[in-house]
Parts: structure tokens; sequence; C-alpha cells
């Protein structure tokens, strides 16, 4: 099933066409109708970040999927969204080959549900570990102090979180941290020499959401809770949504806070350039960007960016 920009004669027969930004408002319903909580807004931030595909039956949306390149070696897919009453047509087989096409030699990262896994394992995909979601609404009356050493991003501190993300990443993310620095807030754990640690939070779904989360040394896992736990503060009366990886160990910390988990998703890499690092391992994939220093993804901006 190639993309196209005509029609086929038959108006109930899918076709696939690049995806547009008055898809959007449609794309939005569409993701409504399988639980899942984009806005329009969640949509147009994706949209201008990455590029995707549509399917369409007699001008309607039916499914989409999208697609945002991290510099020429990697990229994220998401918004992978079948209309249920399309579903076992192939068109996220379809979708997915388009993307892949689209992405060319990238090594390419996805979070997946358990309906898609068998799909994406054919497509050459590899499992790596899971990421847990948590979310709750924080009671209005919530009061969270900063920690000690928390502080807001300032301009002096882009770079060396910038050095931080590609070191727990192994990708050039800087489209997405720019994007993810002007939508919300961006704090740090500021050690005197340089910037240990950053998180950040922005309106999503239902509410906020925290994340990435970075952290790096000793205290790594301790200066992303503070993280968490300032950006938690600034989210009373809200709902609060975190996404965290299995290699982070925050999992259980968010569950006796009062962030329970609701589900988990399952991280898949389908590896193409040599080298290419899961973003869910520890500080040796990094090691390009900063050999000497462990620096660990705890939770991503959202399951599609990872």
């Amino acid at each position: 099933m190639a993309a196209d920009n005509h029609a086929p004669a038959d108006k109930t027969a899918p076709h696939l066409a690049a995806l547009r930004v008055d898809h959007l408002p449609d794309a939005a319903r569409l993701s409504a109708t399988l639980g899942w909580p984009y806005r329009e807004a969640d949509w147009r931030f994706a949209f201008d970040l990455g590029s995707g595909f549509a399917a369409e039956v007699d001008g309607r949306l039916v499914a989409t999927a999208m697609w945002w390149p991290y510099g020429k070696t990697h990229a994220s897919v998401g918004m992978i969204i079948v209309d249920p009453r399309m579903q076992g047509r192939g068109l996220g087989r379809a979708l997915m080959q388009q993307l892949l096409h689209a992405a060319r030699n990238r090594t390419v990262l996805l979070n997946a549900t358990q309906e898609g896994l068998p799909l994406y394992t054919q497509l050459g995909f590899v499992a790596r570990g899971q990421v847990f979601q948590h979310q709750v609404l924080v009671p209005a009356e919530t009061v969270l102090a900063a920690p000690a050493g928390v502080r807001p991003m300032q301009a002096a501190d882009v770079e060396g979180v910038r050095r931080l993300d590609t070191a727990a990443t192994g990708m050039d993310r800087t489209a997405l941290l720019d994007a993810l620095f002007a939508a919300g807030t961006t704090m740090v754990v500021d050690r005197g020499a340089s910037v240990a640690a950053y998180a950040c939070a922005r309106e999503f779904g239902r509410g906020v959401v925290i994340g990435p989360v970075v952290a790096s040394g000793a205290s790594s896992a301790a200066d992303a809770m503070d993280l968490i736990t300032a950006l938690a503060g600034r989210a009373r009366g809200q709902f609060l949504r975190i996404d965290v990886t299995e290699g982070g160990g925050l999992s259980a910390w968010l569950t006796g806070v009062g962030l329970p988990c609701v589900g988990h998703a399952v991280p898949m890499v389908r590896e193409i350039q040599a080298g290419a690092m899961d973003a869910d391992a520890d500080a040796d994939v990094g090691a390009d960007a900063d050999a000497e220093v462990d620096v660990r993804l705890f939770a991503l901006s959202n399951q599609s960016f990872g």
C-alpha cells in the first residue's frame, strides 16, 4: 500500500498520504476513541517537530503514524493509531513500512503496546526492558518544596543540559529539547561546577507530564527524585503523569510517594547504524559524549518521543 495524494476509485478503500496540519483535529478525535489523552495541541507539538503519514477512507482520517529524526543516525516513531473499525486490514503495517522507509538507515526506537508487539517484532524491532506509566491527580493542598540544589534552568545551562541528554541517550535531540524548553518548565540540579541533572515539565494530555529526567554521577537517582519532587510541587490540583524507564529504577519510589503505576510499554529498537545505543542502557553507551560520568535517562519526554 503505497503513499500517494490521489484517492483510489473505490472510495471505501483506504489510501495513504502525508499527514497534514488540517488532519490534526481529526487525529485528536481518533486518538480519543482509543482512550489516548492527546489534545489537538499535543498533536500540533508533535507535528511541528516531525512528520508522518495518514490513512483516509473517502476523505475520513482512519489511521496515523509519525516519526521524529534525532540527527542523522536515530529516530523515534509513535502516534500509531488505527480506527477500531479499520483494524485487521494491514493499515498499521503499511504505515510502519512508510515510516521505516522515510527514516532510511537510522536506528529507530518506539514504545510498544502489548497489541503492537507482534507487528513490531516482525518488522525487526527488539524489546529492551519496560517503561512504567505513573499518574495521579495531585491534591490542591499538596506542598512540596524544591529540594536544595534544584533551581530553574538558566540560559547558561542550556549547553550543559544538551550534553547531558546526548550522554544519556546517544542521540542529537536538540530540536526536541528546544521545543520542551519553550513549552514548559525546566529545572536543573546545580553542584556549583556544572549541571548534574535536568528535568522538564509541560502541559500534556489531561494535565502535566514530567520528562525527560536525566541525571549523572553517583547521586543520579537521588537527583532525579529531587527534580521530580520539585516539578510535582508545581502541579498542585492538576493531573500529573510520568513515564519512567526500568533501568532508572524509580517506579517503586513513585508508587510509594503516591504516584501509582497504571500501565507499561515495551521499548523496542530496530538497529541499523553500527554502535547504535539503547536509550535505557547505562553509562558506557554514552561514552562518546561523556566517557567518565554515568549519565542515565530516568523518565521519557513521552512515549512517542522517548
